[in-house]
């Protein structure tokens, strides 16, 4: 239950990046894989951290899943900001 919840954090978040700039690595479908892998990674490391079990929730499941989210969405928007400088340097 707990990896729904982190999956889940993930996809309500990145509805926001529909105000930034799309130059996310893959467009909308990249900060989507970015987000939803960030928040599963996080969460889990967490969880196992703490010693509880995949079918455990609360309230800190969600939070957990926060982190790994913002740093999904910021890695694929680098990725992206680079290779868009890297195709202006090209051309």
């Amino acid at each position: 239950m707990a990896a729904l919840v982190w999956f889940t954090t993930g996809v309500a978040l990145w509805h926001f990046t529909v105000l930034l700039p799309d130059r996310f690595w893959g467009g909308i479908v990249g900060a989507l894989l970015g987000a939803a892998t960030g928040a599963m990674a996080t969460g889990a490391l967490a969880q196992i951290a703490l010693g509880q079990g995949i079918g455990e929730t609360g309230i800190e499941t969600v939070l957990f899943a926060v982190p790994g989210t913002a740093l999904g969405l910021a890695l694929i928007y680098m990725i992206g900001v680079r290779s868009e400088t890297a195709e202006l340097a090209d051309a």
